[in-house]
């Protein structure tokens, strides 16, 4: 079976960035500023900067990759606080997360990272494919948070997060929260739908600030998955002068440019894609120098994976050393998987907030995994401090 290297977020016991892998992130963002909080949790938050240890990979037993076990232990400096010396013990009745079926693997992440249990719910299909969600603990008086990623299939994942939403506003919830892992499909009509089925706030996770939020007529934080990439790729033996971001097409040049500062101002090169007729090949050219460099490609999704592929085959031809995928969003519809693992890549990189099945495993995949993120956001908007900050 082929491998596959599944990372777990930062433990506290890995050792630190070593002089190599940190220069890339000389006068970057890297280091993270977090709320402080003292044992009992308290809403005062104060800043503080620490800078994230390097996640370690998970052992992988009789050729299966495992997703990693996240706990109160295992947890990255820059998110650490007091906390954690203590079990939860303030107004964790109040707060509950509860899990849909599309990715129930990192609900039970961030469930762990909080030190709560994942609230009990009833999620079923009828013969005919009608979806049936029963709350099995009340949610009267909590803020609920609702973790859903909206993967293939969309429209039934979809459709059961609007049920959940409705279950969770019928029983009396005072916040309901949505948590969702693809921000890219809230397009306004699903905003709608989400507001008009009861929820408060949205919880999107992606890799730069996305356009959604303009879309909504209540709060939506952005969770980025930047740290979590740039750490990892912290690891990696590159110097910042072989180093070389590139954008797969003109609409990523804003998302390239923001990772590309956070890696010590690194160069940017843009794939410029055009077709200049109906039924003409495309004309694809390179914006930038790639000879001799090592090229890290930014992209939100990778879907077919056709644009990333057709780009890393002309960084090739343009004379780059390496090229390395990074995305949030693994959707990975066929012939994707045949695409990545042609050898174009040194490696692809992902995070877990959409799952991917097996079948879909190749050598050269990475998957990151965001469940302190998004466990210490949601600990964030229930505490009333910012959330701006952790990625500041």
């Amino acid at each position: 079976m082929a491998s596959l290297t599944i990372i777990s977020p930062c433990n506290s016991s890995s050792s630190s960035l070593s002089s190599s892998s940190s220069s890339l992130f000389a006068g970057s963002s890297l280091s993270h500023k977090t709320v402080g909080y003292n044992q009992s949790r308290s809403r005062t938050c104060a800043s503080n900067s620490f800078k994230c240890n390097l996640p370690q990979p998970v052992d992988i037993g009789n050729g299966k990759p495992t997703v990693p076990i996240v706990n109160e232990r295992t947890l990255p400096k820059f998110l650490e606080s007091a906390r954690m010396e203590t079990s939860v013990n303030r107004n964790g009745g109040k707060l509950k997360v509860f899990s849909g079926t599309a990715n129930p693997a990192l609900s039970q992440e961030i469930a762990w990272y909080m030190g709560l249990e994942l609230g009990k719910i009833n999620i079923k299909r009828f013969a005919d494919g009608e979806i049936y969600v029963q709350l099995q603990e009340s949610v009267r008086g909590c803020d609920v948070y609702l973790v859903q990623s909206t993967c293939p299939p969309a429209n039934e994942n979809l459709m059961e997060l609007l049920i959940m939403v409705d279950a969770c506003r019928r029983a009396s919830a005072k916040n309901i929260t949505v948590t969702q892992g693809r921000e890219s499909i809230a397009a306004k009509l699903v905003a709608n739908l989400i507001t008009e089925a009861g929820a408060n706030r949205v919880l999107a996770c992606d890799l730069h600030s996305g356009q959604s939020m303009g879309y909504f007529d209540i709060p939506v934080d952005h969770v980025h998955c930047q740290s979590v990439i740039l750490d990892y790729l912290a690891s990696k033996t590159i110097s910042s002068d072989d180093l070389v971001v590139v954008s797969p097409d003109v609409g990523g040049v804003a998302r390239a440019r923001s990772f590309a500062k956070k890696l010590s101002d690194a160069p940017l090169a843009i794939v410029d894609k055009r077709r200049h007729g109906h039924n003409v090949a495309e004309v694809m050219n390179l914006i930038g120098d790639v000879k001799g460099k090592v090229a890290v490609m930014v992209d939100d999704m990778i879907d077919t994976a056709g644009t990333i592929a057709k780009g890393a085959a002309l960084l090739h031809q343009e004379g780059a050393r390496e090229v390395y995928a990074c995305c949030s969003h693994a959707v990975f519809s066929p012939p994707a998987i045949d695409r990545l693992s042609s050898g174009l890549f040194q490696e692809v990189i992902i995070t877990n907030t959409l799952p991917v099945a097996e079948k879909n495993y190749f050598p050269q995949l990475t998957v990151l995994s965001v469940a302190n993120l998004l466990g210490e956001t949601i600990w964030r908007v229930h505490d009333d401090c910012s959330v701006s900050s952790i990625f500041q």
